[in-house]
Parts: C-alpha cells; sequence; structure tokens
C-alpha cells in the first residue's frame, strides 16, 4: 500500500464512522476503530478497489452487513467475513453502513443509557433529580431517544416498509411497548419494533396492522378499503427485511391483534 492508498483509505473512514488508525494494522492492511462504537475493520487497497474485514464487532453485525452488501461478499466467504469493494464510494457506503450497524446492535443503546440518564439528571436541582417520577420520566425520555437514534442507524434512516427517509416522517416503533418491557434492554433493543413512517406507526401502535412471520403486512378489517387508500395501504408491502431475532417481539405485538389469524 502507497502512501497515497493509505490517505485515501484514512480519509474513507474519518468521514464515514471510523475515524481512529489502529496500531493493529499489518503489512497491506489499515486497521481502523472508533471511540463512538465497538467495531474493528481493516482494509487494503488493490487493483479490483478495496478489500475489507470485519475484525472485531458484534455477532449479529456480520450477517446485518451481508444483508446490506450482498454482492461485495468474497465467494468462499470465512468466518472474518471479507468484502469487495469496487470503488471509493463503494467503500465509503461500506464504512458507513458497518459504523451505523456498530452503533445500533444488538443493544448499544444500553451502553451508554445509564451514563446519559445520570448526565441528565445531573442538569436539574438536587431536590427534583431525587424525584422517583422526575427519574422515571427522564429514563423514558433519555431511553427514548436512544431507541429512535438505533432505529434511524439500523434501518439506514428509511422507513422499514416503505423505504421514506424523511426523518420528520419516522417514528421509532415498539413491537413490545415500553411500559409492557420488563427490562430497559427490551426497551432499549434495537429488534424491538421498527422504524416506520407515522402513519404506519400509529396503525402498529394501535394494534390496526401487524406483520405476519415473513414480514407482510397485514390489516385489521376494521380499516376499510377506502381508508386503506388514503393512508397508501396496499397489496405487497412488506418490511424490506425481517431478522429471526424480531420475531419474538413481533409475536407479542400480534398477540394484541386479536382479529389476527396466522
Amino acid at each position: 500500500m502507497n502512501l497515497l492508498q493509505r490517505a485515501l483509505i484514512e480519509k474513507a473512514g474519518h468521514d464515514n464512522g471510523f475515524e481512529h488508525v489502529l496500531p493493529t494494522s499489518a503489512d497491506g492492511w489499515l486497521a481502523l476503530g472508533s471511540a463512538r462504537h465497538p467495531a474493528e475493520v481493516a482494509v487494503q487497497s488493490n487493483s479490483g478497489g478495496f478489500a475489507a474485514a470485519l475484525c472485531r464487532c458484534q455477532p449479529s453485525l456480520p450477517g446485518e452487513l451481508a444483508r446490506s452488501f450482498p454482492e461485495t461478499m468474497q465467494a468462499g466467504g470465512s468466518a472474518e467475513a471479507h468484502f469487495v469493494l469496487p470503488t471509493e464510494a463503494t467503500l465509503a457506503r461500506w464504512l458507513r453502513r458497518t459504523a451505523a450497524l456498530a452503533q445500533a446492535l444488538p443493544d448499544q443503546a444500553m451502553t451508554s443509557f445509564d451514563a446519559q440518564v445520570q448526565a441528565a439528571l445531573a442538569e436539574l436541582e438536587p431536590a427534583a433529580a431525587k424525584s422517583t417520577e422526575v427519574q422515571r420520566l427522564v429514563r423514558q425520555r433519555v431511553g427514548q431517544q436512544a431507541f429512535r437514534q438505533a432505529m434511524l442507524d439500523y434501518w439506514g434512516g428509511a422507513c422499514a416498509v416503505t423505504g421514506i427517509s424523511v426523518p420528520q416522517a419516522l417514528r421509532a416503533s415498539h413491537a413490545k411497548a415500553w411500559a409492557l418491557c420488563d427490562t430497559d434492554a427490551e426497551r432499549l433493543d434495537v429488534y424491538n419494533g421498527f422504524l416506520l413512517s407515522a402513519n404506519l406507526d400509529a396503525l402498529f401502535d394501535a394494534y390496526l396492522v401487524t406483520f405476519d412471520g415473513t414480514g407482510s403486512l397485514q390489516v385489521s378489517a376494521a380499516v376499510s378499503d377506502t381508508e386503506r387508500a388514503r393512508l397508501g395501504l396496499t397489496h405487497g408491502m412488506k418490511l424490506r427485511w425481517l431478522d429471526a431475532r424480531h420475531q419474538h417481539y413481533l409475536h407479542f405485538q400480534r398477540m394484541k391483534c386479536t382479529w389476527f389469524s396466522a
């Protein structure tokens, strides 16, 4: 790797979620990491563009990344999950997606949750911060913000069904409602719900729509054909993908849809 190639990879990393060059870099490979997430990757330049590998990450990240970049997986890919990236633009997208997933999967929102809660409480008057109700409200506010960010990262900033990518029109929708979760880990689990457009979120939250085991949208008969058309609900709508880890939470939501039968 020459100096120009190294500089190009360093810049791609810095601009796309991997701001640190790690001392573990080996001959021909540049190892990159970040203080914002646990993932570490190695990148090298070659005649076909770039090769990249996941060196350290959450167990679920390789599969999620392969879903986003199926055409770049190296033939006969190994456990290290190697990817062949033909252009600088593809490398940038791969790094950006890897960083986003590393910040979302599966419970990254939990890693800094308590610290964020304590920081928020520290901004309040001491007497107020000691109130059990205030602490509950702060934990809920901080947690919901963390969950939304994790969902935006996981779904690439686009609705899980329609692909709408207007942030103001998107909602982080729990499958197992916040109030019904047993732990903060459940509340902040990126697999406990979907990033949905506002109308789908409202219907999902009201148990008027759900998704079957394949991710296909199911709509209650309480929503008339006329209203379905007005809401933009069409035959064949389904989740862009559905991971096995969604199924437990989705089953919980479906059980609340008394009209649904598998």
